[in-house]
């Protein structure tokens, strides 16, 4: 049996012991002895009776252990021409102090704390503060409306809010403290207090309840960790694009810590002492793992990077990274790396730099589509891997365990389901389904450590959300496939699949041969309502820099791709040329909003594309930027 398929099989027929051998990574205060148990709603809940603080477990641990003067943090911003080194010493004082600064507010176990920062080492030190004091921290993404701030606030009830004076998006400043004031206004919990981390870029205002990080910090008494249990809540993350009341993923604390010391060695192969970079924000599930605690877990250092590839300061800002901070492992979406495809498609900007140092390219966040997988694996001499994830599993569900055993790549595909994660194919009966079979993409319980534990203040949500549609399984909400290798294939959400004329269509498979032409830099297809065949998809893409083609010519070769690689059985007979597509701040397509687009709900516009003049008026609603409006009403 090889090394991958035992250890799986241990996680899954022997869990408790599995789990308490992986447990050994962490240095608890009082090592856990009930591994595994239910809770009143039979959901699986780890190490209830163990007893840590993840902060010393990261910081304090590796600096007992002699790794005090090793970089914990490299801070580059290409936005502010700046950069930083925090040592583990440094970073576990300034910690220390601040977690001292929100103990002199209030600040104890259990209360909640909202940080609105942006990639800046102090909204590490924010986020290790709260879990040195036991404190669950809620981070919200940096520039989010205060409509969206305003919500969650109200739904945490944070003591206190912690931010920075504004952020910094390529050459714009955006100040945060007008923001910051409207969201409380508009909640109706108001925090007892706001710390604002001046930026020399743009210096608040403060008022009657703000306090001044620098100044709060300088006169506070440097706090110790406080114990807490397995089980006490770490943090509340809120997933994006909820809608009225939101929802808030809680994570545990013993859980999480075991399940990214696992996943750093197993699924990264991060040694301590190495370099690891993942180019999210904090703000989102990715930074939470692999920015601000997994790194630090493992003993190694983590690249926090203020920018974005392209455009800040080109192409080659991620080859430059790696270069200049031996990256041994780096992490990021597939969205990044179309965008620099489609600026530097030759991929000559690598050139300049050597990247030797790095052994692995994992991506995440988003269906790696083959053509970017191809572009890249061609391009480089180390491994593409693609995983697979989501907010609410908190660490990978799928990966090449590059750690583990190494396995051969396929376009596509996550590879396989990682130790832990009983994944399973079901139909909509419930049945289980055989090999290159598609459907619903489920885990059967107990689901490892590190995954949610519920939904903050709302326990029937999580259970009807996730655990209710299928009995005993946690319903991912995507559709996919395993292959004949055992190889696990994502297709999408399961509400992107359309009907045509009774016929179930994966738009994620038409993506895949849309954005394979030579002339297409990014593209969606999303399905939309039609009177004889219930529905038809219909193409949107973006052609690479330099087209100079006729866009007629080019709808004809994509639908006529289409039809040769799926069959006509698809009815792709649509396509549109559009300047870009609406996105997530983590940069994945809104298809959700696409669909409301093109069936008329945003705009008035009659719902069949079989009329010319209704499919005109989409174009042009398109073409007109109006997507992007409709999406910065929401969210910026």
């Amino acid at each position: 049996m090889s090394t991958y398929a035992n250890e799986f099989r241990r996680s899954i027929e022997q869990p408790e012991s599995f789990w308490a051998e992986q447990a050994r990574r962490i240095p608890w205060f009082k090592a856990p002895t009930q591994i595994l148990h239910y809770d009143e709603a039979n959901h699986a809940r780890w190490f209830a009776d163990g007893e840590l603080n993840i902060c010393h477990a990261a910081l304090d641990h590796h600096v007992e252990l002699g790794r005090g003067d090793q970089p914990a943090i490299l801070w580059d911003s290409p936005v502010t021409d700046s950069k930083r080194t925090l040592t583990y010493r440094e970073m576990r004082d300034q910690v220390a102090s601040f977690a001292g600064a929100l103990k002199g507010l209030g600040v104890e176990k259990g209360d909640r704390v909202v940080i609105y920062m942006p990639m800046v080492p102090e909204a590490l030190v924010a986020m290790y503060a709260c879990a040195r004091l036991g404190a669950v921290h809620s981070v919200v993404f940096g520039g989010f409306a205060p409509h969206e701030l305003a919500v969650r606030i109200e739904d945490a009830t944070p003591k206190v809010v912690v931010a920075a004076s504004c952020g910094v998006e390529v050459n714009k400043v955006l100040p945060y403290k007008g923001i910051i004031d409207s969201a409380i206004e508009q909640s109706s919990h108001k925090p007892d207090a706001c710390v604002i981390f001046q930026r020399e870029q743009h210096t608040a205002e403060l008022g009657a309840r703000d306090h001044d990080w620098a100044a709060l910090t300088a006169q506070a008494e440097p706090a110790d960790c406080v114990a807490v249990k397995g089980t006490d809540p770490l943090y509340v993350l809120y997933t994006s694009g909820t809608t009225g009341k939101p929802k808030g993923v809680v994570r545990d604390t013993g859980g999480y810590a075991v399940a990214l010391a696992y996943s750093m060695d197993v699924i990264y192969d991060v040694a301590p002492g190495e370099v690891f970079f993942s180019a999210s924000d904090v703000g989102w599930v990715v930074g939470h793992s692999y920015i601000v605690y997994a790194p630090l877990l493992r003993g190694a250092t983590s690249v926090v990077y203020e920018g974005k590839p392209v455009k800040t300061p080109d192409a080659g800002a991620f080859w430059r990274l790696i270069s200049e901070y031996q990256v041994k492992s780096f992490f990021t979406a597939p969205t990044a790396f179309r965008a620099i495809k489609k600026e530097d498609p030759d991929g000559k900007l690598l050139e300049q730099y050597d990247i030797s140092c790095m052994k692995a390219l994992f991506l995440a966040g988003e269906r790696l589509d083959p053509p970017t997988f191809h572009w890249l694996d061609d391009l480089l001499d180390v491994p593409v891997i693609d995983h697979w994830w989501q907010t609410e599993s908190g660490w990978p569900i799928a990966a090449n365990l590059h750690g583990l055993e190494p396995m051969p790549t396929k376009a596509g595909s996550a590879t396989v389901p990682v130790p832990g994660f009983d994944v399973q194919i079901l139909d909509r009966e419930g049945e289980r389904m055989g090999p290159m079979e598609q459907g619903s993409v489920v885990i059967k319980q107990p689901m490892p450590p590190g995954c949610l534990v519920g939904v903050w203040g709302d326990p029937q949500r999580f259970h009807s959300a996730y655990m209710s549609a299928y009995p005993g399984y946690y319903l991912t909400g995507d559709g996919g496939y395993v292959d004949e290798d055992g190889y696990l294939f994502i297709m999408g959400r399961t509400d992107d699949v359309i009907n045509v004329a009774g016929h179930r269509l994966s738009t994620g498979e038409m993506e895949e041969v849309v954005g394979a032409h030579s002339a297409v830099a990014e593209c969606a297809v999303i399905g939309i309502h039609d009177a004889l065949k219930g529905q038809l998809p219909i193409g949107l893409v973006i052609p690479k820099d330099g087209f100079e083609g006729r866009e007629d010519d080019l709808e004809q070769e994509l639908i006529a791709l289409v039809r040769e690689k799926i069959g006509p059985i698809a009815c792709f007979k649509q396509v549109l040329v559009v300047d870009r597509l609406p996105k997530t701040r983590s940069g994945k397509i809104l298809r959700k909003l696409l669909r409301s687009i093109a069936d008329g709900k945003e705009f008035g516009i009659p719902s069949t594309i079989d009329d010319p003049a209704s499919l005109q008026d989409v174009h042009e609603a398109m073409k007109a930027r109006e997507v992007g409006a409709a999406h910065e009403a929401r969210q910026v």
